[in-house]
This record gives C-alpha cells, sequence and structure tokens, in this order.
C-alpha cells in the first residue's frame, strides 16, 4: 500500500517542481518534444524535395533541436539554436554559410516552420521539415518556445546545482549517516574549491528517511517538493533500498551510488550503483569457485535467514551456479536454532556452502560443520561476515572464501589523498571504511557525470553522460564502465581467501567481473 502513495507522492512532486506553464504553453511543450498536437490532434511534416508527409511524432522539433533547443549536431548537420532569446535578437543573426536574416517575431517563426524559410526569405537547411499544422498549434508552439529557456529540471539554477541525499540522523544508524554527510559534503567542497561545475556550485540538502515508510515518504516528499533537488546522491537506506531506486528512477530523478547492501544492478535505467552489492559479489564468488576450484559434478547448498530479500538473492545465486554447471544446489532457510541433523540432511554431498546472513550465524554454522566433522568450501561476502571471519575453525583455512568490493592495491597516491584530505577536513577517522570509499566514489562519478552533461545540464544529459562512462578511475577502486543496460560500474568482486591459522586475508588475484546487465 505503502508502495502505491508513494509513488503517486514522488510524480506529484516532479511535476511540483517543473516550471509552471500555462495551457497553451503545456501543450506547445507536448508539440515541441512529441510532435503532438493540441487534444491529440494530428500534425504532420514534409520531408525533402520530394515533400513526403509523415507524422511530426516521428520527428518532433526536439530532435534535433534539443530539450533545451539548443541544437545537437547529426550527420553533418547543426541545427541552429531557436530559443527565442537568441530568434529574437533585434540585430537578427548571420549564419556559418554567409546566410543572414533579421529577428524573428511570431509571423517569421510561423513561415520558418510551415514553408522552411526565414525572415529575410531565405531557405533553411533543406534538412528542415516543413510542419502541417492548425494556427492554434503554431500558437502554442510559439508560446512554449518564448519559454522554453526557463524550462529546466528542478534543482538547476545559474550559479547552483542542487542534489539531495536521504541518510539517517537519528537513531541506531545515525552514525552511519554523519559519516556518510561529511564525506559527501567534503567531496562537493573539493569541487566548489576548484570552480564548482560549469561555474555552478554543488549544493547537498540531507534528509533523514526515518525507520518507517511513513518518514521515507516524507523525507522523499521534501527532497523533490521542498528542496527540489536534481538527483539524488548515495543515499543510506538501509530498510527500503529497493523501493527506493524504484520510486525514485519512476520519479524520473537519476540516483548515484545507492550505499545499499541489497542495491541490485538493473534495477531502473536511472539508478547508478558506483560499487557492487551483496548480488553481484556473490555472482563472482560463485563465478570464482566454479572456474577455479576445480570440482568435479560440484553440489552446493546455499543458506540463508528468514528475510524475503536474502531469499530472493539465495534463489538468484542458485540459478547462477546451476548456470556454471554445478549439479545440485539446495536452498537452506537457516536459522541458528537448526540443530545438527537438520543441516546435516540439507548440506547432503555439498562440496560448497555458500552464506547469506549475519555475521555470528555464520560463525556458528561453521562451528556446527567442524562439530559433525564436514570441510566444505565456505562462501560469503565480506560486508555481512568479515567481522566474524577469523572465529571460523582453523580446519577451514585455505577453504573460506570472501568477496571485496576493493582492495588497497586499487587505491592510486591521488585518491588516497583526496579521501585523506576530506577525512581531515571534516574530522573522519578510519571507522566505517567501506562506507566512505563508497559515497566518495558515488560523489566524483555524479561530478564527472555532471562535467560531461555540459553548462546545460538536465537530468537526461546526466544519464546520458554517465551511461557513456568507461574505463572511469575513481582512485579507489578498479575501474568503473556503464553502458546500454549496464548500471553497475564495479560489477563483481575482489576474491580473498583466510589463512585461520596465521590469522591473515590473502587476495586470489585479479578482479572477478560478471554480467549484470538488464
Amino acid at each position: 500500500m505503502w508502495r502505491a502513495l508513494l509513488v503517486m507522492l514522488v510524480a506529484q512532486a516532479s511535476l511540483a517542481g517543473a516550471l509552471e506553464l500555462s495551457p497553451e504553453e503545456a501543450a506547445g511543450r507536448r508539440l515541441y518534444l512529441e510532435g503532438v498536437g493540441a487534444a491529440n490532434g494530428e500534425v504532420s511534416a514534409r520531408v525533402g524535395a520530394a515533400d513526403t508527409l509523415v507524422p511530426a511524432s516521428l520527428m518532433p522539433c526536439a530532435n534535433c533541436h534539443g530539450a533545451d533547443g539548443r541544437g545537437r549536431p547529426e550527420g553533418g548537420v547543426r541545427p541552429p539554436d531557436i530559443t527565442w532569446r537568441r530568434l529574437s535578437l533585434p540585430y537578427g543573426q548571420v549564419q556559418a554559410n554567409g546566410r543572414s536574416h533579421g529577428p524573428y517575431d511570431e509571423g517569421a517563426l510561423a513561415r520558418a516552420v510551415s514553408e522552411g524559410r526565414d525572415p529575410a526569405g531565405n531557405r533553411l537547411d533543406p534538412a528542415m521539415p516543413r510542419f502541417v499544422m492548425s494556427l492554434r498549434d503554431m500558437a502554442n508552439l510559439t508560446a512554449y518556445l518564448k519559454r522554453l529557456e526557463d524550462d529546466r529540471d528542478p534543482g538547476v539554477e545559474d550559479a547552483e546545482l542542487r542534489l539531495g541525499t536521504l541518510l539517517p540522523t537519528h537513531g541506531p544508524l545515525a552514525g552511519l549517516g554523519r559519516t556518510v554527510e561529511a564525506v559527501l559534503r567534503g567531496t562537493l567542497d573539493q569541487f566548489n574549491a576548484a570552480g564548482g561545475i560549469h561555474g555552478r556550485r554543488l549544493t547537498l540538502a540531507v534528509r533523514d528517511p526515518g525507520l518507517d515508510p511513513s518518514s521515507t515518504e516524507q523525507a522523499l516528499r521534501q527532497l523533490l517538493d521542498e528542496d527540489r533537488v536534481f538527483a539524488l546522491l548515495a543515499p543510506l537506506v538501509p530498510a527500503r533500498d529497493s523501493e527506493l531506486s524504484t520510486l525514485v528512477g519512476d520519479a524520473g530523478v537519476p540516483l548515484v551510488g545507492p550505499l545499499a547492501l541489497f542495491a541490485e544492478g538493473g534495477g531502473h535505467p536511472l539508478v547508478f550503483n558506483a560499487l557492487p552489492g551483496l548480488r553481484e559479489q556473490l555472482f563472482a564468488l560463485a563465478s570464482y569457485a566454479s572456474r577455479d576450484l576445480g570440482l568435479e559434478h560440484p553440489e552446493a547448498l546455499v543458506a540463508f535467514p528468514e528475510d524475503a530479500r536474502q531469499q530472493r538473492l539465495a534463489e538468484a545465486l542458485a540459478l547462477r551456479l546451476m548456470d556454471h554447471g554445478w549439479a545440485r544446489v539446495r536452498l537452506l532457510d537457516y536459522d541458528p536454532e537448526d540443530d545438527d541433523d537438520t543441516v546435516r540432511h540439507a548440506l547432503g554431498n555439498a562440496q560448497g556452502v555458500f552464506f547469506l546472513g549475519q555475521s555470528d550465524d555464520f560463525a556458528r554454522l561453521a562451528g556446527q560443520l567442524q562439530a559433525m566433522d564436514l570441510s566444505p568450501y565456505l562462501f560469503a561476502a565480506s560486508a555481512q561476515v568479515a567481522s566474524s571471519a577469523l572465529r571460523i575453525p582453523p580446519r577451514f583455512s585455505g577453504r573460506l572464501f570472501l568477496a571485496y568490493p576493493f582492495m588497497p592495491a586499487d587505491w592510486t597516491a591521488e585518491g588516497v589523498a583526496a579521501l585523506q584530505a576530506i577525512r581531515e577536513r571534516q574530522g573522519l577517522d578510519g571507522q566505517h571504511a567501506v562506507l566512505q570509499v563508497g559515497a566518495y566514489c558515488a560523489a566524483v562519478l555524479l561530478g564527472e557525470g555532471l562535467k560531461r552533461a555540459g553548462r546545460e545540464a538536465s537530468r537526461a544529459k546526466l544519464v546520458d553522460a554517465l551511461e557513456g562512462l568507461h574505463g572511469f578511475q575513481t582512485g579507489l577502486t578498479p575501474a568503473l564502465s556503464f553502458g546500454p543496460g549496464q548500471r553497475v560500474g564495479l560489477a563483481g568482486a575482489h576474491i580473498v581467501t583466510v589463512d585461520l591459522e596465521g590469522g591473515s586475508f590473502r587476495p586470489l588475484g585479479r578482479f572477478v567481473n560478471v554480467d549484470t546487465r538488464f
């Protein structure tokens, strides 16, 4: 129920943050962006020397001139800037080909759109379609073009670009929230000290999502409606990470770097994950176990706690293992109160146990296996069980494998220096180091996307810029790469084995990449 309400909420907030247009201007906007006339009326376009008539919806104005009206070069053609400020310059214009003309007014614009001639009567570029529309549609289009330059996405001002995040500021997770906020503000301060991005200062609005659906609803309302943020950056909403990605994405707001253990690549095309979530790390363990351990006709047990999200992940992991050729994979809804017989029956002949859940439960399960004189390979994500790794019985030495999203070997001197400067400025120590790195990487990823999106920033341009990033170096992780259908920049994990007798961790080589495209 709360999800349906929040979908309506974010949609309304998104509309509330947009430019307020009159009915005529709104109709003109639809005509400009979609090629659809008032009351869904048909608008046509004449194309080429033969005046071939096609629906205008196939080639709306925005296709060539862009949503901002400034023109997009394509196929050797450079559509001109058609913002009204530019069209109505009192001294007119001189085009690159030497053609000159005076300023446009409403009548001259109508002639250009319908006949393909400028105010001086010169023929426009042959690539420009001639549109057939009603006088009403022409008036609506003109009205919108006069407002086009003001039709920015929320959060974009001449000297400021507003970002938002959801972080716990009260309660048991407040310490984590303060750490993430400090890193985000410190990273944005570094951008601002260098002049901002395209002359804009980056600011951050922080709202506390609370611990229940209603407080999360209110916090998201405030970010989208009151704060009118351009994008969300590194939110930490552990109880509702999956729902948040979907809801914010459905509202048309890009979300960069959710700090969620269960963040899933491909959850929404507007959500970009800098670091791998639990899913990608477990899939990397599955790839390593299948490829490098040399097991013949292997069987596995996937143990998980009574939690809907972890059950879905356990089922996905089981399917991935079977795709890798594991002969049999059993699922165990593990309870710390399970006796040895229950565990033994579920284990069967499994050579590998993949564990999802709490650190203490992992240690208990390993103790049960030792009591049964069994030594299967153990696999888990470090984010879940690292604190108990050295309490695992020594018989599993060299048979325990953990997944890590990054390793110190990935760090460059520049990346370490940048994060250390933020720590010193913000009064942070090394506590919550993984969250610090995640927040920093999310902020620098968003910064790079904004740089590439250009001065005329929009949410659509940001998404295009981020999708086009390949081999982006954060300085603290392996290179991040995105693409069509790829929204996890670092999909996979480092695999580390544990020497339980010597109390040391040993990386096993290269980063293991996995395919998580949606």
